[in-house]
This record gives structure tokens, sequence and C-alpha cells, in this order.
């Protein structure tokens, strides 16, 4: 890659796919301009801090409508002027606010379009395809609808449920850090 790029990391919860950009990625492919979560409370945000990557928290309960949360979130992105938003984990359903103004990733575990929204990994595992997965996709305004980046499958065949859901969340970190070095290298090449 020419230059640095710069990410954005947004979170929910553990942040464990965030760590892993952060041990894999962050000052070696790329920098972390900035992380950001919605939850005051999740523990990603000691990533951050142990990793000293500056942390921005916007709690979305402080928020009348998705829309003044996201036109905040997009706000404080643009001030860090990221090459790519990253959605790791990122527990909100983001309107045309967020979606027309911030060019943006997410990892969802199935293998879309089969299982969007919530709980996917259990919808997977219990539907009738010997396979399962992990895409991680660009972000428009239709939940878990743009277009897909990288796929990774995963069989079902013999495996019970929390074997399955581990090799789950292990390919999910490796397909998030393919998708956005490739993105990045894309970016590059139309230069």
């Amino acid at each position: 890659m020419a230059a640095e790029k710069r990410i954005a990391v947004l979170f929910s919860g553990k942040g464990t796919n965030f760590a892993y950009i952060v041990e894999r990625l962050h000052k070696v492919h790329l920098e972390v301009a900035v992380a950001l979560t919605n939850n005051p409370n999740a523990e990603g945000t000691a990533v951050a801090k142990a990793a000293g990557i500056p942390l921005e928290i916007v709690d979305a309960k402080q928020f009348d409508s998705r829309e003044a949360f996201d036109e905040e979130v997009v706000r404080r992105l643009k001030h860090y002027r990221p090459d790519l938003t990253v959605l790791a984990g990122f527990m909100r359903i983001l309107t045309p606010t967020f979606t027309d103004a911030i060019r943006a990733i997410n990892l969802h575990p199935s293998l879309l379009p089969r299982h969007k929204g919530l709980r996917a990994i259990e919808r997977s595992y219990e539907d009738t395809f010997p396979e399962g997965g992990v895409s991680v996709h660009w972000v428009t305004s239709e939940l878990d609808g743009g277009e897909i980046i990288v796929q990774k499958r995963v069989a079902k065949a013999g495996l019970d449920f929390e074997t399955y859901e581990s090799k789950i969340r292990q390919i999910e970190k490796e397909a998030l850090s393919e998708a956005i070095l490739q993105v990045l290298k894309e970016a590059d090449d139309e230069k």
C-alpha cells in the first residue's frame, strides 16, 4: 500500500475482532485511527486503551432517534478521516445518515444472504445446509444487504453447536482481516 491507510473500527461488546485487527494489522499494514463504541461498558474499550488508540464512546441511549445517533457517529468519524470504517460486532442498525456518508464494511456470522440480522450463528447451525460460515460485506441502508467482499465456510457435519460457534468465531477474524486488506489494496489500485 502506497501510504499508511487509516481505518476506524466500531464495536459494541468484547471487541475480540477489534483485538485481532490490532494484533495482526495495526502498525503493520495500517493504522487504526480510532475505535468507536455505542456501549460505554463494552469490554473492547480496554483493547483501545491498551494499544493507545483514540477511543470515542457514543452512548446510543443518549439520543432520541437512530438518525441523531448516526449523525454524531459520522461527525466523530470524519474528524479522524479514515480510509475505511470497519464494523466488527457493532450491534446497531444504521440509517442512511450513516450509510450515505461513511464507506464501511461489516462482518456478519452467516453465509449471506442467508440469516440476516440477529442470532445468525444459531439459525445457520439449525438450517438444512451442509455448511455455514461468515461474510464481510459493504454496509448499505439494507440490513446485511450490501455487496459481499469475502466469505469463508465451515462444514457442519459432526459438529456440536459449541464447536461450530468456535469455528465461526475463528474464521470471522480471518475473513475480516482479509477483507480489510483487500478493500484497501483495491482502493490503492484504483488511484
